[in-house]
Parts: structure tokens; sequence; C-alpha cells
């Protein structure tokens, strides 16, 4: 509220305060420009010249703190400080900070970073003490937090919040304007001007903390954090830190300023320093690249882009990233579980295909238990099937390998799958020979039986190829039909038609030797079992047959000892899909009926991702597998560590499931397992994301999880609104208080029941909308809420007609997409706009979402009331929903009538 007094004392505290401040943020930008404009910064060019024997990564590593300091002087030419803090010492010195949001400007001794240890000051109450980096205990005495802007007659800063031991915390509106009324007040000599000139200062000087209006759509900049945020965001880099608490309470600010610090090495403890350099040095990638958030939605992702702008972070779509989009990624291209145009991979993603029962989204965790157990005793299993084949063979060349392998396999079976494959490792070089001889006498028979068939007709191989073409116009391969491939043929295939048609006739030969020798039959529908049906009496010969298929499955079962390693992790996809496959027969986890076994459903896909990311992710933690890395028996894992990020973060964690969770969680690097989540349960908008910090544990069990709860976001009568519906719908109990002095008064929300169609919802959202321009004085942040995407387009259509004779837009953002000027009012489906806050929010028809979405009903509804800043606006179509029943007391009519 407006000061109604201001003593002498404090008036001259002020005024030193803005007098100084503007100064300094006069010499900062100054000094910033200079540097960034004088060409000093030392770049490849000026050192290759100095020295032309200085190392590529040096001069990499140079231009990278050259181009780092650029960012930071271009930072600090707009936004000269943060904070101004005064401490004394024991000795009773005084000495003032100057408090910037990136690396300072040299030449002054007083400015730091924020994300420097003194920077903490800037966020601790006045009195705290406070040990500095040297050692010296000091305490705060005065606290300012600047918020820099530059005019065109110099620099002001806006809503600066003060406060020292007997003065505030008051917000002045302008420190230029104080300062230009204090003088006006000092030369006039009219009795008038004087009262004028008073009136304004008061105008200009608030009592406590004033909320700021929100005018543009987006994430809200909060430079300084409060103490217990500034606390979390600068523990260390090797943390596993969940932050949950209610809307509005900073979680996503903490995360950005969190990943800003600990991407600026020169922040970084002495030893985390050592682990980055170690991990950049064994990767080639520089840990300002190292990084990875995830978010639930692309609107969220492009605000967030936004915000770490602010922080001097380059954020690009290489870094923040959709867990949807990026699930698919790893699938199609890093794994090879999705199939490709090329012929790769085992399944086609899905995302309606009605394959999950209730109890894999109810309990996803066991589900995976399930699936992992039953996948790592199928691959043991076939691993001593293998070897009891090749004990059992007539070479006795065969049965020493197998007797040699089998006692590897005896020997570390109590050590787990990394074990084996480092006992295996030691027959590596005798398994090669073995297969490699086999498989020469194995297609030397075969291209006997091929020049058989060229010598009699030179254009064999054009006819097959002939027919091959004809096969690619039908879907010809089975999915069983994937285990018969020939494990050593190039996935990419021959490049030529002839070498084609050479390779699909090597194939199906040995499909059919190997059938002949085993007792089984080609599907006859498979691509192998149609070439062989065009071959009749063309391939070999039935003693051939039995001899080469006799060798091809000892290849087979010896195959099974040349890549372990790689075997494991590339059968994970075909062993899901028989573990699907007989739990379906057992009605556990899956439907029986209604899809094919080639479709799989994204949380699917997520259960085979976990299992090959936390596979490799094992044995990569390993240090002899870390140091052997390059050799055959781990080469297979290098591809994966590419993946690997110094910082995994995640926005919105609930949203998750505890399998996507730990899919994430499974990418950062396992030298440094840095990462961080924020989410809120009452929040979760998806149907199988995360309930419980039960859940959460599950992903670390050494998750520290720290709760947040004072709101900056609401007013008071929506802050205690969104704790009355908590109760209502019988969510996670949880108090979100609101920040001490700070001006929190509001407007009740306001309800319109009955709203039957939609000129009336329409008239009535144009008639609240004007209200809130006349109430603010200008038209701040609006967004519209709908239950579905297709009324988007027809309701903001509508309201523009209805707002037109005041010039005020309105756009659909179709699908989340964030379109229009700032000033426009915008439509959304609700599913999009998680994470976002704006001044005012329209719900509209709330008791249908009850309809439509019955079971995550109270999410909608709390994320979607909670969005609004101040003003709030729901529709029915009939009645207030009886769940909320009870919160009819805190609705009004319009906001003519309310408090």
């Amino acid at each position: 509220m407006m000061m109604q007094s201001l003593n002498e004392n404090s008036r001259d505290y002020i005024e030193k305060v803005a007098t100084e401040a503007l100064s300094q943020f006069d010499n900062i930008a100054e000094a910033a420009n200079t540097k960034l404009h004088d060409g000093q910064t030392l770049g490849s060019e000026a050192l290759a010249s100095i020295n032309t024997l200085t190392s590529s990564t040096t001069i990499q590593k140079l231009d990278q703190i050259s181009q780092a300091n650029r960012e930071s002087y271009r930072i600090l030419a707009d936004e000269p400080a943060i904070a101004r803090v005064v401490v004394m010492d024991e000795k009773g010195e005084e000495r003032t900070y100057y408090i910037c949001r990136t690396t300072p400007v040299s030449g002054f001794p007083n400015l730091a970073s924020y994300r420097a240890p003194v920077g903490r000051l800037a966020s601790l109450a006045i009195g705290t003490e406070f040990t500095l980096p040297n050692g010296k205990v000091v305490e705060v005495l005065e606290r300012a937090q600047l918020r820099p802007a530059a005019r065109a007659d110099g620099w002001d800063s806006c809503d600066t919040v003060v406060e020292a031991e007997h003065v505030g915390p008051l917000t002045v509106e302008s420190l230029r304007a104080l300062l230009a009324e204090v003088a006006g007040e000092e030369v006039t000599e009219d009795l008038l001007e004087q009262l004028l000139a008073e009136e304004s200062v008061k105008a200009n000087i608030f009592d406590g903390v004033r909320r700021s209006v929100i005018t543009k759509m987006g994430l809200r900049d909060q430079p300084v954090l409060d103490q217990y945020q500034d606390e979390i965001f600068r523990l260390p880099l090797d943390k596993r830190l969940l932050i949950l608490g209610p809307p509005g309470t900073g979680k996503t600010t903490t995360l950005i300023r969190r990943l800003g610090q600990k991407l600026d090495t020169a922040f970084l403890e002495e030893g985390e320093q050592r682990q980055i350099e170690m991990v950049a040095s064994a990767r080639g990638v520089a840990h300002a690249n190292s990084w990875l958030m995830f978010t639930p939605t692309e609107l969220l992702k492009q605000y967030l882009k936004e915000a770490f702008a602010r922080e001097g972070v380059p954020a690009s779509d290489l870094r923040i990233r959709t867990w949807q989009d990026y699930r698919r990624e790893l699938a199609r291209n890093a794994f090879g579980v999705l199939r490709t145009a090329t012929g790769g991979g085992t399944f086609v993603l899905k995302d309606g295909l009605p394959s999950l029962r209730p109890e894999a989204l109810d309990r996803p965790t066991q589900w995976f238990d399930d699936f992992n157990a039953w996948q790592r005793n199928a691959y043991m299993q076939e691993l001593h099937e293998a070897v009891n084949i090749l004990r059992e063979a007539k070479a006795p060349e065969v049965q020493s390998l197998g007797a040699r392998l089998h006692s590897a396999l005896t020997q570390s079976s109590e050590g787990g799958l990394a074990s084996t494959f480092s006992s295996l490792a030691v027959e590596l070089s005798k398994v090669q020979d073995l297969v490699a001889r086999l498989k020469e006498t194995s297609d030397g028979k075969i291209k006997a039986a091929l020049n058989l068939q060229l010598n009699r007709n030179r254009g064999f191989l054009d006819e097959l190829a002939r027919f091959i073409d004809g096969l690619q116009q039908a879907q010809t391969t089975d999915v069983d039909d994937q285990d018969d491939l020939d494990e050593e043929e190039d996935p990419t295939g021959p490049r030529t038609v002839r070498a084609a048609a050479l390779n699909a006739y090597m194939q199906a030969v040995r499909a059919q030797a190997r059938s002949a020798a085993s007792k089984r039959t080609v599907s006859k529908s498979s691509r192998n079992g149609k070439i062989i049906e065009w071959l009749a009496e063309r391939g070999m010969t039935e003693a051939d047959q039995a001899e080469v298929g006799a060798n091809l499955l000892v290849q087979t079962y010896a195959r099974r000892f040349m890549n372990p390693v790689k075997r494991y992790l590339d059968g994970i996809p075909r062993r899901y899909r028989t573990f699907r496959r007989e739990r379906q027969q057992n009605e556990s986890w899956y439907h029986n009926v209604g899809f094919e076994a080639r479709d799989i459903h994204p949380l699917e896909l997520d259960i085979v991702l976990l299992t090959i990311l936390r596979a490799a992710g094992d044995l990569t933690s390993r240090p002899n597998v870390q140091r052997d890395i390059d050799s055959p028996a781990w080469a297979s894992l290098q591809p994966i560590l590419g993946h690997y990020r110094n910082q995994i973060l995640v926005d919105e964690a609930t949203d998750f499931s505890p399998i996507q969770l730990a899919c994430m969680a499974a990418l950062a690097h396992p030298r440094l397992r840095s990462f961080f989540a924020c989410g809120d349960f009452n929040q979760r908008l998806t149907a199988w994301g995360a309930r419980t910090s039960d859940d959460l544990k599950w992903v670390f069990p050494d998750f520290d999880i720290k709760e947040i709860t004072i709101s900056y976001r609401q007013s008071k009568q929506l802050n205690e609104m969104a704790r009355a519906m908590i109760r209502a719908v019988g969510g996670a109990e949880q108090y979100a208080s609101l920040p001490v002095h700070m001006d929190s008064a509001g407007v009740a929300p306001v309800l319109l029941e009955y709203a039957i169609d939609e000129i009336t919802v329409v008239h009535w959202l144009a008639d609240r909308i004007r209200e809130i321009e006349c109430f603010v004085g200008q038209l701040p942040s609006i967004a519209i809420f709908l239950n579905v995407e297709d009324e988007v387009v027809a309701v903001a259509e509508a309201l523009n007609t209805a707002l037109a004779e005041h010039n005020i837009q309105v756009v659909a953002c179709r699908e989340g997409q964030a379109v229009g000027q700032e000033s426009n009012v915008r439509v959304f489906d609700i599913q999009h706009i998680k994470g976002l806050e704006f001044e005012a929010a329209f719900f509209v028809g709330i008791d249908r979402l009850a309809e439509l979405h019955p079971a995550l009903f109270d999410k909608c509804l709390y994320v979607g009331t909670t969005r609004a800043a101040t003003y709030l606006g729901v529709t029915c179509v009939g009645k207030l929903p009886a769940a909320i029943e009870s919160l009819r007391s805190h609705f009004g009519q319009d906001w003519h009538q309310s408090d």
C-alpha cells in the first residue's frame, strides 16, 4: 500500500541508496560496453598468431572463455546489478556489495556474481550472519533488490525493494523519479508545488513488497531467490535433488538458477572442476554443452528457453526436449528398438495402442522389475543352452571351446552380468577364430551352389533381383522371422542390385539349411520363405544342406559369445516381445487381443529403453569397464556414452512416470550422477505420472527431496481458494504461505453458472476482460482454458468479435503453440498450460471437465485455476460440480462487486 508517512532519516537513507545504485549502474554498464566493443577478448586467431604450436584444445578452451566473457559483458550492459547488500564484520567495519546475475567485469572490487558464494548475501534476511570465503564473519545490515532499466535520461531501477534494520521493507516504484522529486522539493518555494512534490514522493514509495503485474506470457523472472531456494541451488553438482511445492513457489526458477551456476566452472569446487575436466577429456564434449532438460510440453519448452537466455545460458532445441520426442529419437536412431525404412528395428510405435491393462499404469515399477528379471534370466538361459550344445558338438575344437565357456559362466555366476561379460571376454579371440573358419566353409558351399546356377544361367541374379523387387511392394517379413536373420550381415544392406540379390540368396539358403538341421520350417509368408519357394531346386543339395546346416547351428551358438555385451543389449527388444507374449497368455500386464505383435505403446517403449539404459549404465559405471572401454569386449558401449550428460534436469517431474524419470536419470553421466527435478503431485496431468515420493525414491534411493512452500504468484484470495480446493478434492496436503511483507491483496474469483451456450460465455468473458484492463490500467497477460482442442478456434474468433470495439486481440493457440503479440488474449486447451502463469485466467466449462477426464478432474482443475496470479474466472455449463461445491463461498459475480 502507499506510504502514509516517511520520516526524514528513512527518506535520506532511500535517497542515498538511489543515488549510489544509479551511479554504480552507470559505471558498470559503461565498463561492460567498453569491454564488449574494444575487441580485447582473446580469440583463436589472436592466439594462433602468438604461438602456432599451441594445441587446438587450448585454443578451443580460450575461445569458449572469450565467448563467455562477451556474453557476461552483454548481460551487464543491460542489467548492471540485481542487488545491493551492506554487511558489517566483527570489527564494526562496513562493506557494500553489488551483486550481478553473471560474471562481474573487472575494475569493481565490490561487484560479485550471484553464482559466487558471496552472492548468497543477496538472499539473506537483515541480521543474518554469513561466513565469507576468506573466513570472515559478517552480518547483513542493509539489502536492496534492484531491477535496472535503461531510460532515455539515464539508468533507473523499477520496483526496488529496500530494507534495513529500521527501514522497510519498502518498494520504490522508480529510483530516478525519487531523486527528481526530492530535487524538485528543494528548489521550489511555491507552497502548492511543495505539496504536490511531497505527494509524488509518497506515491512512488510503498509499504512492504509490491506484487508486480504479469504483462507477458512466460515464466516470471525472479533475479534473487529467497534464502531457502538459494541454499538448494548451491548444493554440490553430484547431487540427486527433487523440489516439491505448490504452484508459484519458484521451483523452476531455482532449477534454472542452479543450472546457470553449475555450468559456470569458475564457481564450482576444485573437486568438481577436476571431475568435469576428466569427463570432458574422455568424451571431447565441453561441460557447458553437456546438459539436457526435459519438459512435458512444447509450449513450456519455448518459455524455458527464454528464461535460460536471461541467465546467459544458451538453450537450443538440443538442450531442452520433451520426453515424447527424445524417446522416439533414442529408440529409433540410437538403440534400434523402432523400425526404420532401412529395415532395422523391431517395433512400430502407436500412441493409442490398446495393449496395457490398468495394473501396468498403476504399478509401473513392478511391471518393469518383472520384465527386467525375466529377460536377464532368458539371456542367461540362452548362454547356457549355447554352451551345452557346443560341448556336445562332434568337432573336438568346438567341444574344447564349449568347456572353457562353461567354466567361465560357472565361475562368474555370482557376480552378475558384468562379471559374466568379463569372464567371457577372455575367450573372445578363440570364439572369433572358430566362427571365421566355420563361416568360410559354409559360405564356400553356398557360393559353390550359386556358381553352379550362374554357369547354367548368367542372368540368374538379375532374375532373382526382379523377384525380390516385387516382394518389396508387400509386407513379407514376419516379426518372429527376425530371429533367423544372419547376425553377420551389414544392416545397411548392399548398394547394388546384384549385390543385394546375392545377399538375399545367401540369407535364404542359410535359413533353409538351418531349418533342415534344426528340424524347423521356414515360414512361407516370410521373405526368406518366398525366396526359397522361388529357388525350388536351384539351392543346395539335401546333403549339402545338412552339412552346412550343422555348421551354421554351431556358428549361431558360438556367435552368442563373440560380442555378448552387444548381443545382450540388442536382444532386449526381442526378449520384450517374447515376454509380452507370455504375459498375455497369463492376462498379466497386457490385454490378449486388439493389437499386432510388432506394435508397441509409448509406455511399453519406456520399459524397453529403461532396461537398455540401466544395463548399460551398470556396466559403464564400473572402473574396469571405463578403463578398457576401447577393447573389443566393451566397445559396443561406446555409442551409449555419447548420450550421457553431465547434468540432467526435469521440469514438472510428476507428469512423468517413474519409468520415464528413471530413463532420464540413466542419462546422467555415471561419474557425476547429477540430477535435478521439480514438480507437484497435485499438478499431475497424466494418468501414468508419479504419484508418491516412493515412486521417486525408486528412481534414486538417495534422492534428496526438498519442499518449498512460499508462493510468489497468487493473491491472498486465490491462494486461500487453492488450499480449499486441495482439501475439497482430497489432494496431497500442502500449505502454501505468502511472502512476509508482500502486498498480496487481490479480488475474489468470479463464477458464471448455467452458461449453456457459447454466446453467453463469450459475452461474460468479454465483460470481465474489459474490467481487468480498467483496473490494471493496461491489458495484462490473460489466458482462457478450454476442455477440448476442437473448441479453441471457435471461442477465439467469437471473443475477437466481442472485443473488437476496444481493439483487444484474441488468438487461438492451437496445440499449445504460442502465437501473436504479448498483449493478445490467448485461448488454450488446458493440457498445454502446465508451468505457465498469467495475471488473469478463465476456465470455461469446468463441470464438463469431470465428464471428460474423471480420473484427472481434480488435477486439471487445480492446475487450471492456479495459473492466475490475481484474476480468476470460472464458467459452468450447469452448476458448480458437487466435488467443489464447498468452494462456492470463495466466488463472486464480477469484479465490480468484489472486495
